[in-house]
């Protein structure tokens, strides 16, 4: 279980170092595009090698597709209550929203990547658990992953958080909670999921990447190429060939 806590904390535990490096340095808008690129092909990785297809030989296709269903209408339905309640308190039209709320200077949406990162980061925390029961060694490949991901994805939501006014202790404070709530996610997944079911495991796992794949495609990948240009695709493909290395190394 301390093992499971422990590096679950490590793989989380970047997205605080992603957000510190955010706010110590400033970084101009094609240097954070040109990172969430690199970040954006290692989760595509660790949604295919890490998540989908483990989870498609553990369970099978049904929990596999119920699973990348249910992860993408959660982010979508909580990212657009993100936005209808962020348009309302700013007083703007709704039908305007989809355009101007989480757009900052650098149009990073800083909410929205942070919803993201704690949808994604709380089955990733389970999934690194996963690879422990049984007395088993934990997934390297994946807490690699995870690691580098969420580095970028820090950064990038902690620089539109600072753009929306927030101050640097309130965003510190938000990413303790998403790594806080992932080491306990990780901590529960162990202690409950020893006997679960390969659907039920196969579920989680794909859940995971529904999201994580909603929010690549919705706000962190748009975002990247508008502000790192056509670079941003040969980023993308290096994020995906470390991580999937790393992924296949052990396989």
């Amino acid at each position: 279980m301390a093992a499971a806590a422990f590096w679950s904390l490590v793989g989380a535990g970047s997205l605080l170092l992603g957000s510190i490096v955010a706010l110590r340095w400033h970084m101009s808008e094609r240097a954070i595009g040109l990172i969430m690129a690199f970040g954006a092909g290692t989760l595509i990785s660790a949604v295919a090698f890490e998540l989908t297809i483990d989870a498609y030989k553990e369970g099978g296709r049904l929990p596999s597709l119920l699973g990348l269903v249910s992860g993408a209408l959660v982010f979508w339905g909580l990212d657009e209550l993100l936005e209808r309640r962020s348009a309302r308190n700013g007083g703007i039209d709704v039908g305007e929203a989809e355009a101007a709320v989480g757009a900052t200077a650098t149009g990073v949406s800083g909410p929205s990547l942070v919803l993201g990162a704690l949808l994604d980061g709380v089955p990733e925390s389970v999934a690194i658990a996963i690879t422990l029961l049984g007395g088993g060694t934990v997934g390297f490949a994946m807490v690699t992953a995870v690691f580098l991901s969420n580095i970028p994805e820090g950064l990038a939501a902690t620089v539109g958080l600072v753009e929306s006014k927030m101050e640097a202790a309130r965003i510190i404070g938000i990413w303790l909670i998403v790594i806080a709530i992932s080491v306990a996610a990780a901590t529960f997944g162990y202690v409950l999921l020893g006997s679960a079911s390969g659907a039920s495991l196969a579920f989680i796992q794909t859940f995971a990447a529904g999201a994580i794949l909603t929010m690549l495609a919705n706000t962190m990948m748009p975002e990247a190429f508008t502000h790192g240009g056509r670079q941003v695709g040969l980023l993308t493909v290096a994020g995906f060939i470390l991580a999937s290395g790393l992924a296949t190394y052990s396989a």
